[in-house]
């Protein structure tokens, strides 16, 4: 599994990133977790507001930072 964080690099970025690694960490997964700042690529995951998280390519959020709690939901 892959998620990727899109971004820019703003606080609510690396809150999300934060959240990202307290989910992973408790789901016991393995995860490969990744930042992506570079707009051009944010830009082909059709995203208009970031923080987003992309799991597998598939964007679950864009424009909030979601509860380590969600995102555990999203990787079981």
């Amino acid at each position: 599994m892959k998620i990727e964080i899109l971004g820019m690099g703003c606080s609510n970025c690396n809150k999300l990133y934060q959240n990202v690694l307290e989910a992973v960490k408790r789901s016991g997964k393995e995860v490969e977790v990744t930042k992506v700042e570079d707009i051009q690529k944010i830009m082909t995951y059709g995203v208009l507001s970031t923080p987003a998280l992309a799991i597998d390519g598939v964007v679950k959020v864009a424009g909030k930072v979601p509860k380590a709690e969600e995102i555990e939901g999203w990787i079981k």
